[in-house]
């Protein structure tokens, strides 16, 4: 019974539980579960305490990393079942909406009716720079880019784009750059979603 109890104590549960054994060690864990109980508990235990720390240290993602990350899922999945790679042309100042005709007008670029606050559709993405259209409903949260340049061409509806403490309202056809290292957040102003095209690009 001490072999056990200092087999069970001295570690190498919780390095199994954390994938961290190697094949011989995970094979010996094994084992040793199905021969004693007691090591089927304390794995048990290990596993559940695991959970809960990680439960408790959990960072709340921000209402634009779902939309995102959905919608990369969703790019991946249309290159899989043979949508063409295309390259939206870079936003640049004298950038227009009808430059993104080509995929402003596929059929695909709808958002859902019942999308909570920001739906997303990615057209384009290498690893320099991401081109994707968003259905903006009320807000975006305040963010600060270190290593992104965010750039923003209205389609249609209205918002003001909050850089630092200045606002720029802008409507369809207006373009904005972000600055790096200061805090931005966009407030929809019109009744109905705000659509931009948004791009970001590696610094």
């Amino acid at each position: 019974m001490k072999s056990l109890k200092n087999y069970i104590e001295s570690g190498i549960l919780e390095l199994y539980v954390l994938g961290m054994t190697n094949v011989e060690e995970s094979a010996e864990v094994q084992e040793m579960a199905m021969l004693h109980e007691e090591v089927r508990a304390e794995i048990d235990k290990i596993c559940e305490a695991t959970e809960a720390y990680a439960q408790a240290r959990a960072i709340k993602p921000t209402v634009t990393i779902r939309p995102l990350l959905m919608a990369s899922i969703d790019y991946s999945e249309r290159l899989k079942n043979g949508e063409p790679v295309t390259s939206p042309p870079v936003l640049h100042n004298g950038s227009a909406v009808t430059d993104y005709n080509f995929w402003l007008n596929s059929k695909d670029a709808v958002a859902p009716e019942n999308f909570e606050n920001i739906h997303a559709r990615l057209i384009g993405y290498t690893h320099e720079m991401t081109t994707a259209i968003i259905w903006v409903k009320d807000f975006t949260p305040p963010e600060i880019h270190i290593n992104q340049i965010e750039k923003f061409l209205i389609l249609r509806g209205t918002c003001e784009i909050v850089i630092g403490k200045k606002i720029n309202r802008l409507v369809p056809g207006d373009f904005l750059s972000i600055p790096l290292f200061i805090s931005d957040h966009v407030k929809v102003t019109s009744m109905e979603p705000c659509v931009i095209i948004l791009q970001r690009t590696a610094a």
